[in-house]
């Protein structure tokens, strides 16, 4: 399994935005395949943010189109979610995690998803 790192969360404002980044703590592991971000509140279930699969195709939780952006650095072999215009109900945990690529990586469920990372928090106040 890979293991994987978030960072980039934050306290923001209403309005505000935040870059969140998922880098690959094992050597040599390429950041690749089914890949996508998930966000947990407490006392609620985890819910799926964004998802890419290996063929660049990308899908987007209906709160969150047209605000978040899901995209690979492969420069610096990193998941990314740009989020923008964020309200107080995009606050949780954020988690990446990463399995193999397959065609229906934008509706598998989430205990597909061999490897996560630990989260990273984001706080949006109004």
């Amino acid at each position: 399994q890979v293991q994987l790192v978030e960072s980039g969360g934050d306290s923001v404002q209403a309005g505000g935005s935040l870059t969140l980044s998922c880098a690959a703590s094992t050597y040599m592991t390429t950041i690749d395949g089914c890949i996508g971000w998930f966000r947990q509140v407490p006392g609620k279930e985890r819910d799926g943010v964004a998802r890419m699969n290996s063929d660049g195709s990308t899908s987007y939780a209906d709160s969150v189109k047209g605000r978040f952006t899901i995209s690979r650095d492969r420069a610096t072999n990193s998941l990314v979610l740009q989020m923008n215009g964020l309200k107080p109900e995009d606050t949780g945990v954020y988690s990446c995690a990463q399995g193999a690529s397959l065609p229906y990586c934008h509706a598998v469920g989430e205990g597909y998803f061999g490897s996560w990372g630990q989260g990273t928090q984001v706080t949006v106040s109004s």
